[in-house]
């Protein structure tokens, strides 16, 4: 995690942990420390208050699942330090899926000392909902009101005082994009307290939950309020009772259960719902002033846009074709003069100095340290994703992306998946590996596997569609085209052909939180291309000089040249491609980046033309998935499946390029 300060005036130390709950971190904290939990609805804004309370940066987006991870950083408020966690998104505390799982967990687990109840102005109702849910858990809680902006724009005012009435917690305005309301709500969470919830479900009802809550042991946390989950038959609370509990107790827990809801015939859920959603009406009713004379609907008339046919075709291949000629005009001749400027005269020089041939060879040979380490990452790679992710995280912060998947949902539908799989379909074009740990919110085994495989196939992630965009720039147009036409043919054939021979069962329903289309904050669209552009060098840099030793290594010891031989009849004579290319697929499993850049000097030599520029970049984006996306998949779909899926990808990948190589010397 990367330590920046946002607020000159807060004193913040970051910290890691390492616990039950999956938490990304730091090191160890004073026993002191108090919890803090940032909890909220999908895209509500949580990450960026993480951010501002800490000091951390986990990335923030206008989109649901942009954190599928707890993460956890320090503030310290006058003489209080907080361990504040930033957790995925969560609608109520009956669990649907893994992520409000983890959640749920980590505060069970955890048991926090505060919850900071991050709200989006936009979305009151669905979020009191879940302040019901939290406020019966009885923990000190601050509410945080989001996106106070957007909601003035569209006429509405939320009444922050009456709300904190209402609840008893304090209550604060936030926009928390513009660290707007971050020094208010540290002291605020000083003065958390436990909320009242002034709903009665019934004296039946009530001695139901008093019956339960009675047999629970000490050891099980907010007895309150696992009694009411335990009688709406949370799908997952047994096992958290059958680990706390003993057996004779968890009998008797389950047989008192089955009496309250044999009681209410089916209908308990019913009325707990109903009174909670009176409750929110009510309060919703109190707090949401609007003004009556209101034109205001820019926003909305622009997502509808961008999800219907008519439009949103139109504006999507303009996004792409803009993309396009930016990468390749602008990146393409940054990187160009950063290496004449940078690089050049630094080979020449120490040309010059390094006389004996092996270390010659070592430092700036073609497999040179500094040669495909450094300048491979730095001036060839990083000018091209600083511009692509510049316009990506645009696309993250104006909202478009969630559109987008709407958009997308009619193809979807014809290879066997429902709107829920879209999001982590079009989280692939951010980062395969991240995009894949999202899929585990699917239900349907059939769709998982689906989405994972077609994640992992011909999905080209972020830095390699900049750097693809880079490479068919400088074979023109028709080649960018052509390659990532012939992609999408691949993805949705692999699509159709996985739907017909996997065995049918449910599908997930399709529901799709569609953000406000907004201007995007270029404070916070560079701060965030920073961060990635840091993180990739962090990540990518050694990455790229391991690759460049091994490679050295290979080539020394005659290792590589055995290689290139075995492989002729495939890569030069099935392909058509020259042998370099091998030195690519090797790195492929490695960094995808790293073997787009050695595709990009072959290109840059004039060792490719202009099918084999398309073949190589078919061939190294559908190639072996990278190593830390294998270690995702093994996680989800086991080691038998996933050694499956990477020979079929790798085999189905040579094949199709192979033969598209043998098209386009019959077509061109």
């Amino acid at each position: 995690m990367i330590k920046q300060n946002n607020s000159p005036n807060d004193d913040v130390i970051p910290v890691s942990h390492h616990g039950a709950v999956s938490v990304e971190g730091i090191s160890e904290t004073p026993r002191k420390a108090k919890k803090a939990v940032v909890v909220g609805l999908p895209n509500s804004g949580k990450s960026q208050i993480f951010n501002n309370l800490t000091g951390e940066y986990s990335i923030v987006a206008n989109y649901p699942l942009s954190t599928i991870v707890v993460k956890k950083g320090q503030m310290r408020v006058s003489d209080e330090i907080y361990e504040v966690y930033d957790t995925p998104g969560l609608y109520c505390l009956f669990i649907h899926s893994e992520d409000e799982l983890a959640v749920r967990d980590l505060i069970y687990q955890e048991r926090p000392d505060v919850l900071v109840l991050c709200i989006d102005a936009n979305l009151i109702k669905q979020s009191l909902v879940l302040a019901a849910d939290l406020i019966e858990l009885q923990i000190p809680m601050v509410i945080a009101i989001n996106a106070i902006d957007e909601t003035s724009r569209k006429g509405m005012w939320i009444d922050s005082a009456t709300l904190s009435q209402i609840t008893g917690v304090p209550v604060v305005e936030s926009i928390a994009i513009k660290g707007i309301g971050t020094n208010k709500l540290k002291a605020a969470i000083q003065k958390a307290r436990p909320g009242r919830l002034p709903i009665h479900y019934g004296d039946m009802m009530a001695r139901g939950i008093d019956t339960v809550n009675s047999l629970l042991p000490d050891t099980i946390a907010y007895r309150h309020k696992t009694a009411i989950l335990s009688l709406l038959s949370d799908p997952f609370l047994d096992k958290y009772l059958m680990d706390n509990c003993s057996d004779d107790q968890f009998k008797k827990i389950r047989e008192a259960v089955d009496d309250v809801q044999g009681v209410f015939k089916g209908n308990l859920a019913r009325t707990i719902n109903h009174k909670r959603a009176e409750w929110v009406d009510s309060t919703a009713d109190k707090i949401i002033k609007r003004q009556e004379a209101f034109t205001g609907r820019f926003s909305e008339t622009i997502a509808r846009m961008c999800r219907s046919v008519i439009y949103g075709v139109p504006i999507l291949m303009s996004i792409i074709v803009a993309t396009y000629f930016l990468v390749v005009n602008v990146a393409n001749w940054i990187s160009t003069e950063m290496e004449n400027i940078f690089w050049a005269p630094v080979r020449a020089r120490l040309d010059t100095l390094i006389t004996y041939p092996f270390w010659n060879d070592f430092f700036i040979g073609q497999y040179g340290v500094l040669t495909l380490g450094v300048a491979g990452a730095v001036l060839t790679v990083l000018p091209i994703l600083s511009v692509y992710f510049i316009l990506y995280n645009i696309l993250e912060d104006v909202g478009y992306i969630p559109n987008l998947s709407v958009l997308s949902k009619r193809v979807f539908d014809k290879i066997g998946l429902s709107g829920a799989s879209i999001m982590p379909m079009v989280l692939g074009f951010g980062c395969k590996t991240m995009a894949t740990l999202t899929a585990k919110s699917l239900t349907s085994p059939k769709e998982r596997y689906i989405t994972i495989f077609l994640i992992a196939f011909a999905l080209p992630c972020a830095p390699q569609i900049g750097l693809n965009m880079s490479l068919l720039g400088k074979a023109g147009i028709k080649a960018f085209l052509i390659t990532f036409g012939v992609l999408a043919a691949i993805e949705a054939a692999a699509g159709l052909i996985l739907n017909k021979i996997i065995k049918d069962d449910d599908k997930d329903s399709f529901i799709q939180a569609l953000p406000a289309i907004r201007m995007p904050n270029l404070n916070a669209v560079l701060k965030k291309t920073f961060y990635r552009l840091f993180w990739f060098l962090e990540e990518a840099l050694p990455a790229f000089m391991y690759a460049s030793i091994a490679m050295f290594t290979l080539e020394k010891t005659g290792i590589l040249k055995i290689i290139k031989i075995l492989f002729q009849p495939i890569v030069e004579g099935f392909l058509g491609l020259p042998s370099e290319m091998v030195d690519a697929l090797i790195l492929v499993i490695a960094r995808r980046e790293a073997a787009a850049a050695i595709i990009i000097k072959m290109s840059d030599n004039g060792h490719l033309n202009f099918i084999q520029t398309i073949v190589a970049v078919v061939l190294s984006t559908m190639f072996v998935p990278c190593l830390a996306h294998i270690g995702i998949i093994v996680k989800h779909q086991g080691w038998k499946s996933t050694v499956w899926m990477v020979v079929s990808i790798t085999v189905i990948s040579v094949i199709i390029s192979g033969v598209l190589n043998w098209l386009l010397y019959l077509i061109f």
